[in-house]
This record gives structure tokens, C-alpha cells and sequence, in this order.
């Protein structure tokens, strides 16, 4: 390490020291951020934006609890190897690997990677609609349209720019401190962008707050019963219809819930996180610091953004409908600009109620009976209907005007989009380091990065059909298995005599830190084993469970082989 870098941590140190001799560590503590803000900007992304978006359409705003119960186990989590790694100066990598589990630690390794380039596409694709649909449509414009030629100028200006970005961070001092500048600047616009729909949204009396404040307590219950008003319409239809339609929503309930909580948190955010803090030096003395760093950068923003897109898509979408669709006239019906999304559940429903004789009905006829069942069972068909924020921006156009409708969502949106490519190149370069056993090699760095960009950027020929829904699979199934296990092993680690020594929490402390890891753990069982059950019971992609089953299968002979093979260090970390 450079001088430079040296007298920098030096000075953090003594910063943090006089700081706490003074009572004024809270200043100390927002000067010195940083690695919260990292994270915030990878869970702020396309996943978050959808994932809340579907909430609030499908189950209004009392569904809001469940991304605040995902980022409270996150951080829990995330406190706990934040903790390990400042209180022995141990890699995570090489920690897991010699003390737990080689397979864990590779495993770990690679999950990240795959998440970092496949999740990359998604964001690539986000940056260039928020470009398209809003912001180059501001005054009237036609946006930058849609021709491959287009896509792939946008998607190389977004890579040399994201490219540029990671390079400052990639060097010390002041150009460090111009990165994280930058990306605290491009997070608060997208906090205040989504915060300021629902300030308007309020000033304009659309919001019910007693509603609200009731969505943010925990109700397991939704599991198992339709969320918000849809409980509701269902309860006043015949039995038929009651049945279907508890089924069907039921299923995009429990797949939406499971969303939300695998969206706050991802495996390759809990690689990000010890190692942003290792390169920047921190030690023991940053413990208190990483703690509020995940909670103000981290938490707040993400809770911030997700509730007010829950709360601006809970007004705009939930058990809303407009007049064409609630007619019942079928010609008048189908001029809906909805009505392609809802016709498949709308025959699903007469399907039921025809029964055998569903299959020798035409379409046409039961498109008529379609148009005539009561206007609360095409909300409910409505309701699965997923949208995006350009919908959203255009739906509060007459609130906000079509001009700041589009500037505000478009600059939220991209912002999250951009954001997250930048940060999962970063991941990538870090998990690159590891990966050819060099911690502070510049080239495997750049090449790592370079490798999640460019996987990123070819998402206009990759991010479609069949290819995206199998690398969809493949990584989130993946990642949502080794999450649980990463918490499994962040929770041995916490409690490991042999890793942590005499920094290892006793009394009271141990206790809360137990109680608080044991219930994230669980939530995160209960999250994979929840996504592994819809995928068993989804008929229509059998292929998909036996992919994710043949990943179980893999994953468990190496965890069996890695026990055998793993090389406990005798080190532990003194007084």
C-alpha cells in the first residue's frame, strides 16, 4: 500500500478517535460513508423497481411490510460479516474457504459473478427505456426509437460511462472521493424523484396514511389470503369464481412476496460489502461506522424508494379499472388498452366455469361471456397484470403534467438503472481478485469488471425469449439457494471462537446478535424454500424445477467433498 492511501486510513482513524473523545461521532460517521451507499445503489435496481411496483398493484399498500422485514434481515446480516471482516482483517474468501467450507466460498465466488453478469442486461435494458420512453420524450419527442443500431450506440455510451465511473474508484484519494460523491448524488435523485410522486400524490389528498402505516405490520397471513381489496371482491362472487380467483391470485401473491424479499438483498451484495471496506482500510476501530453506514445508506434509501413506489402504485393501479374494460360490451371492451393483458385470465375464469365443455367453446363465445361477468372480476384480472414505471409516469401525467411526469421517472428510473451497472462491475472486479488469488491485482480488477459490462451491454441481442428466461432461472434460483447458506455461514463465523477469538461477542451481546441472525436466517429458508416450491408447482416450465433440483444435487456433493478438503488456519485474532 502507498503512502497516500496509509495517511488516508491514518487520518479516518484519527478522525473517528477524536470524534468519539468529543461526542461528534455523528459527523465523523456521515463524512466517512460510503459502503452503505454501494449497496444501496445494487438493491435500488430494475428487481426493486419491479418487485415494488407488482406489490402495490396487487396487494395495495398493505403489502408495504414485506420489503421492510427483507432489508431489516439484510442488514442484520450484512452487520454480522461487516463485523467479522473489521475484526479480523481476514478476506471472507480465504476465511470461509480454510475455516468453513471450500464449497461454500466458491460457490459464494461464483454465485456472485453470474449475478453480477446476468443481472447486468436488466439494467442496461432499464437505463435505455427510462432514455427512450421518457427522457428523450420530454417536449414531445419520439425517444430515441427502437432500431438495434440505436440500442447498441446508447447501451456503449452507458458502458464507457460506467466504465469512466468505476475508474475513479479504482484510485485513491481524490478521485475515490469524486465516486462516492457521485454516487451518493445519483442515489438521493432517485430517493427524492420517488419520494416527491408521493408528496404530490398527498397534497393532492390521494393517499389514505391510516392505510399505510397498517401496511408496514407484518402480516404472514397475506401467504395465504388475497392482499388489500381484493380480499374483498373475491368474498362477494359465486363460488366458482371465488375458487379460481383465490388460486390464481394466491400464485402471483406468494411469487411477488417471494420477489420482494429476494430483491433487498442479493448474494452478490453480501460479497460487496467486506470487501468495499477492506479497500478503503477500514479496521476494528470502523465497527460503528459500518453499522450506521448500512443503516443510512443502505436501508434508508432502499425503504424511502420501494414504499413510495408501493404507495404511488397502490393509488394508480390497485382495484382500479378503466370504463372500457368495465363495460360490458365486448367491442367497447376490447378497445381497452388493457384488455390483451387481462383476456387470458379473464377465459381462464370462464374456462372454469365451463368445465369440459371449455375445449370444445370457441374463443369468440367465451370472449362474449368474458364481457359480461361483473366489473369486480375484472379487477381482479386486472390486478395480475404487471406494469412498469412508464406506465406509472403515464397514469399520474394528468397530476404531475406529461412534462414532469416524464423528467421525474425517467430520472429515477435511470438512475437506478445506472447505478447498479456500476456497482455490479465493481462486484465483478472485486470477485475477479479472489477468484485468481491476487487481492489487490489491478489487471484481474479491470478485467472483472470489463467482463460484467460487456455481458451487461449484450443484452440487446441476449435479454429475450428463451435465452433470458433461462439465465433468469439459472442465476436467480442459484443465488436465492446460496443465500440462506451465506447467512448459515456469516452466522458460524459470528459465533467461531477459532475465526473471531477474543472479538468474538459474549453476554448479552452474543445473545441479541443470535437472536437477530437466527430470525434472518429462517426468513431466508423460508424465502428459498418458498421459491423452489412455486417452481415445482409451475406446470408450464417443468424443466425449470429439475434445473434448479440438478443445482441442489451439484451443490450438495461439493459441500460434502469441500469438508474434507478445507485448510483450518491456526491464526485467531488476539486481544
Amino acid at each position: 500500500m502507498t503512502d497516500g492511501p496509509s495517511n488516508k486510513i491514518q487520518s479516518d482513524r484519527e478522525l473517528l478517535q477524536n470524534a468519539a473523545n468529543e461526542g461528534k461521532l455523528l459527523g465523523a460517521f456521515i463524512r466517512l460513508s460510503g459502503p452503505g451507499w454501494l449497496q444501496s445503489a445494487i438493491t435500488l435496481g430494475g428487481g426493486s423497481l419491479a418487485g415494488a411496483l407488482f406489490l402495490g398493484v396487487l396487494g395495495g399498500t398493505s403489502m408495504i411490510w414485506l420489503q421492510l422485514m427483507a432489508i431489516f434481515m439484510g442488514v442484520v446480516m450484512l452487520s454480522a460479516i461487516s463485523y467479522v471482516t473489521l475484526s479480523t482483517g481476514r478476506r471472507p474468501f480465504e476465511a470461509i474457504n480454510s475455516e468453513i467450507n471450500p464449497a461454500l466460498g466458491w460457490s459464494w465466488v461464483i454465485a456472485t459473478c453470474m449475478a453480477n453478469m446476468i443481472w447486468c442486461m436488466p439494467q442496461f435494458s432499464l437505463a435505455y427505456d427510462a432514455l427512450d420512453k421518457n427522457l428523450f420524450s420530454i417536449g414531445g419527442g419520439e425517444g430515441l426509437g427502437d432500431s438495434t443500431s440505436t440500442r447498441m450506440i446508447v447501451t456503449v455510451a452507458l458502458l464507457l460511462s460506467a466504465g469512466f465511473v468505476v475508474l475513479l474508484k479504482a484510485k485513491e484519494g481524490k478521485s475515490a472521493k469524486l465516486f462516492d460523491a457521485f454516487l451518493k448524488a445519483l442515489i438521493g435523485m432517485v430517493v427524492i424523484c420517488f419520494v416527491g410522486v408521493v408528496v404530490l400524490l398527498a397534497a393532492n389528498g390521494q393517499l389514505d396514511f391510516s392505510q399505510i402505516f397498517t401496511g408496514m405490520i407484518p402480516n404472514p397471513g397475506q401467504w395465504n389470503s388475497p392482499a388489500g381489496d381484493l380480499a374483498a371482491l373475491i368474498a362477494g362472487l359465486p363460488q366458482t369464481g371465488q375458487d379460481y380467483w383465490n388460486t390464481t391470485i394466491l400464485s402471483s401473491q406468494r411469487a411477488v412476496m417471494i420477489a420482494a424479499a429476494a430483491t433487498a438483498v442479493g448474494i452478490n451484495m453480501t460479497f460487496l460489502l467486506p470487501y468495499s471496506m477492506l479497500s478503503r482500510g477500514w479496521d476494528k476501530p470502523f465497527r460503528g461506522l459500518a453499522r450506521f453506514d448500512l443503516a443510512t445508506g443502505m436501508a434508508i434509501p432502499y425503504i424511502l424508494v420501494t414504499s413510495c413506489v408501493v404507495i404511488a402504485a397502490a393509488s394508480t393501479f390497485h382495484a382500479k379499472i378503466d370504463d372500457s374494460l368495465a363495460s360490458n360490451d365486448l367491442t367497447v371492451m376490447e378497445s381497452s388498452p388493457m384488455f390483451d393483458s387481462v383476456k387470458g385470465s379473464l377465459i381462464g375464469r370462464i374456462d372454469a366455469d365451463l368445465g369440459a365443455a371449455a375445449e370444445t367453446t370457441d374463443e369468440a363465445t367465451k370472449l362474449e361471456m368474458a364481457a359480461k361477468l361483473p366489473v369486480e372480476e375484472k379487477k381482479l384480472a386486472l390486478s395480475l397484470v404487471k406494469r412498469n414505471a412508464f406506465q406509472l409516469s403515464d397514469t399520474l401525467a394528468p397530476l404531475l403534467g406529461k412534462t414532469m411526469a416524464n423528467l421525474v421517472f425517467g430520472l429515477g428510473v435511470f438512475g437506478m438503472g445506472f447505478s447498479t451497472i456500476i456497482i455490479l462491475m465493481l462486484i465483478n472486479g472485486y470477485a475477479f481478485r479472489e477468484i485468481v488469488g491476487s487481492p489487490d491485482g489491478t489487471t484481474p480488477f479491470v478485467v472483472g469488471c470489463l467482463v460484467a459490462g460487456l455481458f451487461g451491454a449484450s443484452w440487446v441481442f441476449l435479454w429475450q425469449g428463451d435465452a433470458k428466461f433461462w439465465l433468469a432461472i439459472f442465476t436467480s434460483s442459484f443465488g436465492m439457494m446460496l443465500l440462506p447458506i451465506a447467512y448459515i455461514t456469516f452466522f458460524l463465523m459470528m459465533n467461531s471462537k477459532r475465526i473471531l477469538g477474543s472479538e468474538k461477542p459474549t453476554g448479552t451481546s452474543m445473545i441479541v446478535w443470535n437472536v437477530l441472525m437466527i430470525l434472518s436466517v429462517i426468513g431466508a429458508i423460508v424465502a428459498a424454500s418458498a421459491a423452489i416450491y412455486e417452481k415445482a408447482m409451475d406446470k408450464s416450465n417443468p424443466m425449470a424445477f429439475n434445473a434448479i433440483m440438478g443445482l441442489l444435487a451439484v451443490f450438495v456433493v461439493a459441500l460434502i467433498a469441500g469438508h474434507f478438503l478445507r485448510h483450518p488456519s491456526t491464526t485467531q485474532v488476539d486481544a
